[in-house]
């Protein structure tokens, strides 16, 4: 029988408290283990078919979503103790500056299969002045953020003895591959509804907070919610998506004209998703 999150997440932390504190690579392949262990759970129950699809697909996000909370629990203790709390300061009061991991794509949907990558995208929230670490060694809190992300990285995709958790995919942050690792709160909300492509507003359709603080989550959430019920254009909406399922039907579509690609093919699910994403953009009273 799978584990249920709040199952995994005690799994989880009994191994990795039974490592030596502040041993990267012990936490590394303790994770890798441990994620190995679950997901066979899940890949025998499967067969025996003990469980319907969605339950599957159900039960491997929940087995990333601790990953990755894990992955930044670990980066954060290792940055903070070598560079001290991001602080900022706004209006006059000083705080801990906040971040976040957004999920897209499957992660997002809660779709996850045995050899998905996690399209993530990562938030933080430090804005006003003295926007620096509380130290031993300083740094701006854009520094701190950004070496967070790769460590985050690092312990998803390096490839240990015990192989590796996830591929990690970070396209769809702003600007894409220009653009910077991890983005404000701000950056991120002036992109979305300034610059951002219809597509990526498709996207966001699926988008959900995954790990990092509560209230930077409230934040996204918001966020979330004014993008995506924004009066639109609904005829320009319509050719817009139309024209992105064209392209991506001619740059993904299996080329062997004997086989039904179910995903790509008119009338499959990428159709039948394009179709909702168009619904939730074109009617946000709803």
């Amino acid at each position: 029988a799978p584990l249920r999150k709040s199952e995994l997440k005690n799994e989880f932390a009994r191994h990795l408290e039974a490592c030596v504190d502040g041993d990267l690579d012990a936490e590394m392949d303790a994770l890798r283990r441990e994620k190995q262990t679950n997901v066979l759970r899940v890949a025998a129950a499967d067969l025996a078919c003990a469980m319907p699809l969605m339950m599957v697909s159900d039960h491997l996000t929940e087995i990333a979503e601790v990953c990755l909370e894990h992955a930044l629990a670990i980066a954060w203790r290792d940055l903070v103790g070598r560079h001290g709390l991001p602080r900022c300061r706004v209006d006059d009061i000083e705080r801990t500056a906040r971040f976040a991991v957004i999920g897209y794509g499957k992660l997002g949907g809660i779709e996850l299969s045995y050899d998905s990558d996690l399209d993530l995208v990562y938030l933080h929230d430090s804005e006003g002045s003295a926007q620096q670490t509380s130290g031993p060694k300083v740094v701006d809190n854009e520094v701190f953020f950004a070496r967070l992300s790769q460590r985050i990285g690092h312990i998803l995709s390096t490839k240990t003895v015990a192989g590796t958790l996830y591929e990690v995919d970070l396209r769809l942050r702003p600007s894409g591959g220009a653009g910077l690792l991890v983005s404000s709160l701000r950056r991120f909300s002036d992109y979305q509804l300034n610059e951002a492509w219809t597509w990526e507003h498709q996207a966001l359709v699926r988008a959900r907070f995954i790990a990092g603080d509560i209230a930077l989550r409230d934040a996204f959430n918001g966020l979330r919610t004014s993008v995506l019920v924004r009066p639109r254009d609904i005829q320009a909406l319509r050719g817009e998506a139309r024209e992105m399922r064209s392209r991506m039907r001619a740059e993904l579509r299996q080329p062997d004209d004997t086989v039904v690609d179910l995903k790509q093919d008119a009338g499959g699910i990428a159709d039948i998703e394009f179709l909702v994403q168009f619904l939730t953009l074109s009617n946000p009273q709803r």
